[in-house]
């Protein structure tokens, strides 16, 4: 299996011993800035394995969190039915399993994104605050009916993707091309943006894809100028520039 040619793009790809591919990915460990390694074995049953060798637990446990804490217990109960990565609390190892190369990037990212998320609830000292990036969300679903509305084209939300990783998209305009709208209120949502944007091309799939993030801070200044480089846009919600540009995009050419 050629893994190397399906994620080379937006990840860094080692050949180590016994078959172990090594996949350093773009994520990292908030406040240690380490990258968030995955590793990618042969199954015992045919398939393969993606986890990331239980280095969150023991990140988290290293920088003073607290694995046993009432808000890791209750991520972990509601992580448990959501797949398709899973926790083994034998080892303390989040992993997935996947058959097919298509589902190797989506496999690498979600253990990935699910690492940086435990690492997080773990080292907490206080509550995440919700609202502002929910006001974000609500913002950018208004702007988009808002456009839709307008210009009288059929507009979904929370779309399940037809791509391996089962891959959700915001908003989808449905004008000729669909637009696919990716609210990046973090690095991870950028970065799975990216990933869906590669499996859209390596299915050779219709679509402009968009990333729209409320500042580069949210996302990382490296990340936001690199989306630029994988996707058709990555821009910064400004609400009357990007009211503009989406009724540019939407709007039949004049037939003279």
């Amino acid at each position: 299996m050629n893994i190397k040619q399906q994620i080379c793009d937006l990840f860094e790809v080692y050949s180590d011993k016994a078959g172990v591919t090594r996949v350093v990915t773009p994520l990292e460990y908030a406040g240690s800035g380490d990258k968030i390694v995955v590793r990618v074995r042969p199954g015992q049953n045919g398939g393969y394995v993606v986890d990331e060798n239980g280095e969150a637990v023991f990140n988290a446990m290293m920088a003073g969190g607290d694995i046993s804490s009432a808000p890791v217990s209750r991520w972990l109960e509601e992580f448990h039915h959501k797949g398709p990565v899973f926790f083994d609390e034998s080892d303390e190892r989040l992993y997935a399993l996947f058959s097919r190369e298509e589902q190797a990037a989506p496999c690498i990212f979600r253990v990935a994104q699910a690492a940086q998320r435990l690492h997080a609830v773990a080292t907490a000292r206080v509550a995440e605050p919700e609202r502002p990036s929910e006001i974000f969300r609500k913002q950018v679903k208004e702007l988009m009916v808002a456009v839709a509305t307008q210009l009288n084209i059929p507009i979904n939300h929370e779309v399940t993707l037809p791509i391996a990783g089962d891959f959700k998209a915001d908003h989808v305009i449905e004008s000729g091309t669909p637009l696919l709208i990716i609210t990046a209120i973090s690095d991870a949502r950028l970065l799975e943006a990216e990933v869906i944007c590669m499996q859209y091309r390596a299915d050779q799939r219709r679509a402009h894809i968009w990333a729209i993030a409320d500042k580069q801070s949210t996302v990382g200044q490296q990340q936001f100028e690199r989306a630029n480089y994988y996707m058709d846009k990555a821009l910064i919600f400004q609400q009357d520039s990007l009211r503009q540009l989406l009724i540019q995009e939407m709007t039949p050419p004049t037939v003279h």
